[in-house]
């Protein structure tokens, strides 16, 4: 069982390598989205608790998220191992994850990088919408220039620290995020073993 997280800028590919893992080696990609918004519906103790700090309006906390991927760790089951996607993000939710895993007794194989260059990572999901648009459906909401660089500020802002932690840890490999959907994954592959 191998226990990783994807780091990378929106738009290098996280979610497409996380499905290819899950589809090819039975991983379980733990999403801090579908996490809060199954925990919601729940009707369990933690559920209920997501669910109100949900309903007021107020922003989730890293204690709740950590309780949530507790229960995902100590509920088992016969897998290859967990893909972190949008957690950590910043330094102090990676010292918390790190102080869980040894908790329940689990290690954090690696953090892989999706390296990617910014100007042809906008250009990249900037011709995503135009493509979506021609095809006759629509482009994601933000996906556009001006949301775009507010995300990525906010990702250099919050998480790219991560990449220094997990390097200082030992714990960090870097894949080209600018290759193909297929060498990408091959690149993944080479780091999994």
């Amino acid at each position: 069982m191998i226990n990783i997280i994807l780091l990378g800028p929106p738009g290098a590919g996280k979610g497409t390598q996380a499905q290819k893992l899950v589809d090819e080696r039975g991983m379980v990609q733990l999403s801090t989205g579908d996490m809060l918004r199954a925990a919601r519906t729940s009707g369990t103790e933690m559920g209920n608790m997501v669910a109100g700090v949900m309903d007021r309006g107020e922003l989730v906390t890293d204690e709740i998220v950590i309780g949530l991927i507790r229960e995902q760790l100590e509920a088992g089951g016969d897998h290859g191992g967990f893909i972190f996607d949008g957690f950590p993000r910043t330094l102090a939710q990676a010292d918390a994850l790190g102080a869980l895993l040894e908790e329940v007794d689990q290690t954090l194989e690696h953090a892989i990088e999706l390296a990617v260059n910014d100007d042809v990572l906008v250009e990249r999901i900037l011709g995503r919408a135009a493509d979506a648009v021609a095809a006759g459906g629509t482009a994601r909401a933000d996906d556009n220039e001006e949301s775009l660089k507010i995300r990525l500020m906010a990702y250099y802002k919050q998480t790219s620290p991560l990449i220094g932690y997990y390097h200082a840890k030992g714990k960090l490999r870097s894949v080209d995020g600018l290759g193909t959907m297929d060498g990408v994954a091959a690149e993944i592959a080479g780091v999994l073993g």
